[in-house]
């Protein structure tokens, strides 16, 4: 007599599993988001990873459990290794996300062809062994240790990586794995939480890295159930816009280290290139002055660049004046250029206005709320800020101009990139010492600014 089968329905959203359809998810408020899948009645855990004999762990007091110090693993990459917090942690499962097309394979697949003196395995569901091949000799091939696996059902995988032994594992995506023991299509909620845990407990009782690429949803966040988020120990997001060559490595979670660094890297025809040095592909020079550019100097996490800002100011053609952004937030800006017209006293309803960030960078600083002003009032009266001239800092409703999170820090990269004065609100704390080569002008209210970035303000006015 065949056996029962058992269904289920699970959330997409969060993983929320009931024996009935629901309209609304109670755990996370999504709706339409239940789906049928068969339930497994036997052990999900491959028994090669169950076969592996781990003594019980004993409770401890917290005085007496010692602490070593954590060996990381060098990726070859700088700009991983300081996303990640220094390199890899042996042991640990790390999660990359981000668009199609960004360049998720691409940058995994280089880490695992780098050489470092480590063997690696390229597991991939998704691509052809000729396609992977022909990416590696773009890329180019460094690593002859690196070896590459065409293949969608877990349990062979698990077998592959125990055979091998390699230090780094790279899977090609989670969403086309599938495990035989799961009666369900590969990418469901239940494949995917499966594979996943298995793969941790592999990686945690072998000391094995491995990474897995993760696809993402319309709305951006990782396809699958966000149990996925809370197995993995690392989960890294990569941004970016296709119609540009620039992209940055975000960390969202990290449990072994801090989650404000970024890497910026630029896509080129052999792979993608660490930006070490961000400023100098953000920051454009001209032959003369131009209105409507300012400089405005930004931290993300703990990296501080300076940015340009470019407006453009032009008298409204119709009854209602546009608002276009690219790369700023369009209900920040509105809410500035109701500061400029209030406090100011420019007439920006009157006004079409654009703004733009240089390399298509997305920054949603708001110490950069000076520099855009600045901008944005250079276009309107048509004459150029002057040179060698970064500006940080937050403006309020009422007009004041705020300190901007990391003041000194910011004052540094500027004097670094040699510019000769930068402009901050006056509410910072006075810095703890002076940095050489720069002239740090405080300001309290935005209506300041004008008589502090043109060289002759009646000038600027006429």
């Amino acid at each position: 007599m065949a056996a029962k089968v058992k269904k289920a329905y699970f959330c997409r959203e969060c993983g929320y599993d009931t024996s009935k359809w629901l309209g609304k998810c109670p755990s996370c408020g999504a709706w339409n988001s239940f789906a049928e899948e068969v339930v497994a009645t036997q052990s999900s855990v491959p028994a090669l990873v169950a076969s592996r004999a781990i003594e019980p762990a004993r409770p401890q007091k917290v005085q007496n459990i010692e602490c070593g110090k954590t060996v990381r693993l060098d990726t070859g990459n700088s700009e991983v290794n300081r996303v990640l917090g220094g390199g890899v942690v042996p042991g640990s499962l790390i999660l990359l996300g981000g668009e199609p097309g960004i360049g998720k394979s691409t940058l995994s697949l280089q880490l695992a062809l780098t050489d470092n003196g480590m063997t690696t395995l390229y597991v991939s569901g998704e691509e052809s062994a000729e396609q992977i091949r022909l990416r590696a000799d773009r890329i180019g091939i460094h690593n002859e240790n690196c070896t590459v696996y065409t293949e969608t059902l877990l349990e062979n995988v698990v077998a592959q990586i125990e055979q091998l032994r390699p230090h780094i594992v790279v899977i090609d995506s989670i969403q086309t794995m599938a495990s035989s023991l799961i009666d369900s299509s590969p990418g469901s909620v239940s494949q995917i939480r499966e594979c996943a845990a298995t793969l941790l407990k592999y990686a945690k009782s072998t000391g094995t890295a491995i990474f897995i690429i993760g696809h993402i949803t319309k709305e951006g966040t990782i396809a699958g159930p966000k149990v996925l988020e809370h197995i993995v120990d690392v989960v890294l997001q990569f941004e970016g816009d296709n119609n540009t060559i620039y992209r940055i490595l975000r960390g969202v979670k990290n449990r072994f280290g801090a989650t404000f660094e970024i890497g910026v890297f630029e896509m080129t025809d052999t792979g993608l290139k660490c930006v070490e040095n961000p400023s100098e592909i953000l920051l454009t020079h001209y032959t003369e002055p131009l209105s409507g550019i300012a400089v405005g100097a930004t931290v993300d996490g703990v990296r501080s660049y300076l940015i340009e800002v470019q407006a453009l100011v032009s008298q409204a053609a119709y009854g209602t004046p546009q608002r276009n952004t690219t790369g700023f937030d369009a209900r920040r800006m509105n809410m500035l250029l109701a500061v400029i017209e209030k406090r100011v006293g420019l007439k920006m309803f009157q006004k079409d206005v654009f703004l733009n960030f240089a390399g298509g960078f997305r920054v949603a600083d708001t110490g950069l709320d000076l520099a855009v002003v600045a901008a944005v009032i250079s276009s309107y009266f048509d004459t150029p800020l002057r040179e060698g001239l970064a500006l940080a800092g937050e403006i309020g409703l009422s007009g004041e101009v705020r300190p901007a999170p990391r003041t000194e820090q910011r004052v540094a990269e500027a004097a670094r990139l040699g510019f000769k004065r930068i402009v901050i609100s006056g509410y910072a704390p006075k810095p703890k010492k002076r940095v050489e080569g720069i002239e740090v002008v405080s300001i309290y209210s935005v209506s300041e600014l004008a008589a502090n970035i043109f060289d002759r303000i009646s000038e600027a006015i006429d």
